[in-house]
């Protein structure tokens, strides 16, 4: 009788963690129904709700990050780090996994390294340009990294390296431009351009206050349709700006349920540079604003958009910038028919598809 696989999955915290983790999660299962997943998470983090959603089991474990502005503040953070690493070991022991795989994270130090300790096989995906400290740490035990940028070898040992791309939301790739269907859904003039401004499913303050602060500025160029997502946090003040008759060209979003959809209607994109979202952005292959938000690990952001920006496949706009330049440059980005062609051409060349199934075929091969 075949055994079943049996396949931890760990990290999370962010969305750019847990989205990745998710998409593999569903492609082990597509594959074959009978591998057993477990997940394994930072309790308190948004992954301990998402995950169970999905429908997966997760575990918690009480690790947290380093607080690098005091010192003195980490005593608790050793302690938790500690009984993470039992809690880590505990589950390795009781599960008895196959292969391990991180996805960054908090969590997914202790796990893999538990994992590697046992001499189990742990793969690691790293979706940033810059390798986080977890991923870098974990690097020397991994038996692959699944990397979606080229030039990762200054972080990671060469040999082990394989270029998978990020993961996406499957419904993307069947994205058609303009879609009848799209311009249906957000209620677009078909003659006019649409702006898409993500201001993240919880809320990027930059980019938000940006397009509210020069909203008669928006108002007045009535031939660009608008489409704003807010996040939960500004939408309801953003909703009393925009209530009156001088925005109808603007349309209002908490959080935007087809993305895909969005997509397809969009001329121009103004986003935050996650790097879930560019390989999405890529895939899209749709002129690009980049803003990276400064208020995340080592940067990560700036040096991903600097990568797309790099290759002529997008604009980058600092966040401290933005409040001046934003609006003003998608505006005249989305007057600019030849620049727009340009970019959207060049980001869609850095389009790396079917990642999921490569870096399922990677976890498969030592199954």
């Amino acid at each position: 009788m075949k055994k079943n696989n049996k396949i931890i999955i760990s990290g999370g915290g962010t969305g750019g963690h847990i989205f990745p983790a998710l998409a593999i999660a569903d492609e082990l299962k597509r594959r074959d129904a009978g591998n057993e997943i477990l997940f394994v998470g930072a309790t308190g983090r948004m992954e301990m709700e998402k995950i169970p959603a999905a429908g997966y089991k997760i575990i918690g474990l009480p690790v947290r990050g380093f607080n690098r502005k005091n010192i003195f503040a980490n005593i608790g953070t050793i302690l938790r780090l500690m009984q993470s690493a039992k809690k880590a070991k505990d589950i390795i022991s009781d599960f008895k996994p196959d292969i391990a795989v991180g996805v960054g994270g908090y969590a997914s130090g202790p796990l893999l390294r538990a994992a590697g300790r046992k001499g189990i096989p742990t793969i690691l995906q790293e979706q940033n340009s810059y390798a986080g400290v977890t991923n870098r740490l974990l690097a020397k035990r991994a038996a692959k990294i699944c990397v979606a940028y080229h030039g990762m070898e200054k972080y990671f040992p060469p040999h082990k390296i394989v270029v998978t791309g990020n993961p996406v939301r499957k419904d993307l790739t069947l994205t058609l431009n303009k879609n009848p269907r799209a311009l249906e859904y957000f209620k677009i003039d078909p003659g006019k351009k649409v702006l898409l401004v993500l201001g993240g499913s919880l809320g990027a303050r930059t980019i938000n206050h940006a397009i509210r602060n020069n909203l008669h500025f928006l108002a007045e160029n009535n031939s660009v349709e608008v489409i704003w997502q807010t996040g939960k946090i500004y939408y309801e003040d953003s909703l009393v700006s925009v209530k009156d008759a001088a925005f109808q060209n603007i349309k209002l979003f908490d959080f935007i349920n087809r993305m895909d959809l969005a997509y397809s209607v969009a001329d121009v994109i103004i986003s935050r540079a996650g790097a879930c979202t560019i390989s999405e952005l890529c895939i899209v292959g749709k002129p690009v604003i980049l803003v990276p938000s400064p208020n995340v690990a080592e940067d990560h952001q700036t040096k991903n958009a600097m990568a797309v920006a790099g290759n002529g496949a997008g604009m980058m706009i600092a966040d401290s910038e933005a409040g001046v330049r934003l609006v003003n440059e998608a505006l005249e980005l989305i007057k600019n028919k030849p620049k727009m062609q340009e970019l959207g051409n060049n980001i869609k060349k850095m389009a790396l598809e079917n990642a999921t199934e490569k870096i399922a075929d990677e976890i498969y091969k030592f199954l």
